[in-house]
């Protein structure tokens, strides 16, 4: 056979052999779960669940992993700050140290209250609606994965916990009042998410990228920006990343964050102004201010998401640990170590095996990302969450993400359909028939200041009559820029699989549930 024939079938099963071995590498965990858990519950009633329990948190924590990671980590590798492979190490050590460190000694075993366990007949019964949960959500997961739709995985088990908990008390065991505010974070999520992203890319244009001298305007404006940023994240750890073992009010966090501020202010501000010194006077090299604030932002996201995520991957199954062990029904449960180990380890290894598509699909595939959009999108994640805690708005992290992203890239939409329209209109007011005239005034229009912009614009306005422009050619014209800066596909894929999180992982578990109890009932 020719030399040329081999290359060709090796590079046809090239990607065989990698899903190959990302299935091999899965299995070898859930294997390693089962006999690990088959040794630690040996002799205990029950045991046999426990270690099926154990199997499915594994593959929960290893879909957490593939999906919900992606969020803190996709701006940061779509803009070029990290590569992939530095972003998986980076997310993958901290995901796992947050869980370790502040994942908590306890967690609710009803998540977010939505059923009531009193009704539940009996022990068994509630180990049946745990493990169904759990496998729901964790088959939804993976279906959104698959799908390439960033899904939020504490709706995932929401949704598995009460179709499951309908399934096995009725309809009366469900508190619809807490499901109708889980179902309003739909719309406040992403809306507070895009809507603070935004804000912050806007304020970066008019202080930095708008201005005629770019350097000073950045040694003035990165500091203040980098300041707030410890503080937000400072206040956000302290609040959500550490609140399992250190509670606090948001008077105290806040506190705490300014103190912490003001020491990284008074450390970055020299350094800033030194890097500053040797850019040049472009918006290229204003990027690169924004590296480094952009690795710690993505490094203090998955500390504070393995801190809290990592439940929804092992509170089912430390409420079926508990349940197995006590022989009752109970509305907290403890975390044993080897339990959130299952978690820690599978979201590590979910996101090194799976992860990259994900990742790519939140930092690249829904509009194009730089350092300064997506250090944007990073504080609109962490003062979002501050925010919503404050007021008691139920929030998504993956939601919020994915919001900011459309947020930046909504209004990078708007801004250049604004600036063709200025374009256009100086072209038809300028009174000169001369096309090197007209060249000459666009070209100092785009090197000006944004207000200076406006000064020139409308000098040319008050020169001459209105310019004639027709709706439908300014419609066409902006919806050329709309579609090539945001995805509006990856919009609808992802804002669908939104809606139907809760109801499909709802649905499995109540089906899922009614396998297990026609199994295990003689």
């Amino acid at each position: 056979m020719e030399l040329k024939s081999l290359s060709t079938i090796e590079k046809a099963t090239e990607v065989s052999r990698k899903e190959l071995f990302r299935i091999g590498t899965a299995m070898l965990f859930i294997i390693g779960i089962m006999l690990f858990t088959s040794q630690h519950g040996a002799g205990t009633p029950g045991h046999i669940m426990l270690v099926i329990a154990g199997m499915i948190g594994g593959y929960m924590a290893m879909n957490i992993g593939a999906n919900d990671v992606a969020n803190n980590v996709g701006p940061a590798v779509g803009s070029k700050a990290l590569t992939m492979t530095g972003a998986i190490v980076l997310a993958a050590t901290f995901e796992a140290s947050g869980a370790l460190i502040a994942g908590g000694d306890v967690v609710s075993t009803i998540k977010k209250g939505i059923i009531d366990p009193a009704l539940i007949a009996d022990n068994d019964t509630f180990i049946w609606l745990m493990m169904a949960a759990l496998l729901a959500g964790a088959i939804w997961l993976n279906l959104a994965t698959i799908a390439g739709a960033p899904v939020s995985t504490t709706h995932s088990i929401v949704g598995g916990v009460l179709g499951a908990g309908v399934a096995a008390g009725g309809w009366d065991i469900a508190n619809w009042a807490k499901m109708g505010a889980i179902a309003s974070s739909w719309i406040i999520s992403p809306m507070l998410g895009g809507l603070i992203a935004a804000a912050f890319l806007y304020l970066i244009k008019r202080t930095i990228t708008y201005q005629d001298d770019m350097i000073t305007a950045a040694k003035r404006m990165v500091p203040l920006l980098v300041l707030f940023m410890a503080w937000a994240f400072s206040t956000y750890l302290v609040m959500k990343g550490l609140k399992k073992i250190w509670k606090v009010d948001l008077a105290t966090a806040a506190l705490v964050g300014m103190i912490i501020s003001a020491v990284v202010y008074v450390i970055v501000r020299p350094i800033i102004g030194r890097f500053a010194d040797r850019l040049s006077n472009d918006k290229d090299s204003i990027n690169q201010l924004f590296t480094m604030p952009l690795i710690f932002a993505a490094a203090l996201l998955s500390f504070a998401h393995g801190a809290n995520d990592v439940a929804n991957a092992v509170g089912p199954l430390a409420a079926v640990n508990d349940a197995i062990l006590s022989g009752g029904i109970i509305k907290k449960a403890s975390i044993p170590l080897w339990v959130m180990m299952v978690g820690a380890i599978g979201i590590a290894i979910g996101l090194a095996l799976y992860g990259p598509k994900l990742i790519r699909t939140v930092g690249s595939e829904i509009t194009e990302l730089d350092k300064m959009r997506a250090f944007c999108i990073a504080m609109a994640a962490a003062i979002t969450v501050i925010i919503a805690t404050q007021l008691g708005l139920p929030v998504s992290s993956t939601h919020i993400a994915v919001g900011g992203v459309f947020g930046v890239g909504f209004l990078r939409e708007f801004i250049k359909t604004s600036y063709s329209h200025m374009v256009e209109e100086i072209k038809h007011h300028h009174e000169e028939d001369d096309p090197e005239a007209v060249e000459a005034f666009l070209l100092e229009f785009k090197k000006a200041s944004i207000d200076n912009k406006y000064i020139m614009l409308q000098q040319l306005k008050d020169k001459s009559a209105k310019a004639y422009l027709t709706k439908k050619e300014r419609k066409a014209l902006g919806k050329v820029y709309r579609h090539e800066l945001v995805k509006r596909s990856a919009l609808l894929r992802i804002a669908a699989a939104w809606v139907i999180t809760v109801p499909v992982s709802g649905i499995m578990a109540a089906l899922i549930y009614f396998t297990i109890r026609g199994m295990m009932l003689p």
